[in-house]
């Protein structure tokens, strides 16, 4: 197998795989369904409020980076749940974090919708 076969087999595997885990997500995390619909909502309101391609991205790219963070914690919680299904403080104190990381997130999402709508209407 030639580099290039073996660079396009990686991507096809590559995208198999990140494909299996939004249809885990999908089917397995309620909060990731809602972020999804938000998502139907709130990518053609940024091509309305954007008036650049560079704040266009950032409106939809703070949402993304809130999925991206659902998905990295529901994977956290899996894995906990995997090792044990007991309460310990170190399982409790890596969900608490991950949930935090997604909180997070959602204020720098929050930040920087108000910030262009700010921008736009009042300043």
């Amino acid at each position: 197998m030639n580099i290039l076969q073996r660079i396009k087999h990686r991507l096809v595997n590559a995208t198999r795989y990140s494909l299996a885990g939004i249809r885990a997500a999908w089917h397995n995390e309620e909060a990731f369904r809602f972020e999804f619909a938000l998502a139907l909502i709130l990518m053609p309101a940024a091509f309305w409020l954007g008036e650049s391609f560079l704040v266009r991205s950032l409106l939809m790219g703070s949402w993304l980076l809130v999925m991206v963070v659902e998905i990295l914690n529901s994977a956290l919680e899996a894995v906990v749940d995997q090792v044990t299904s007991e309460y310990t403080e170190l399982a409790g104190r890596a969900k608490d974090m991950g949930s935090a990381a997604v909180m997070l997130s959602i204020i720098i999402t929050v930040l920087v919708w108000f910030g262009v709508i700010l921008d736009r209407w009042w300043f």
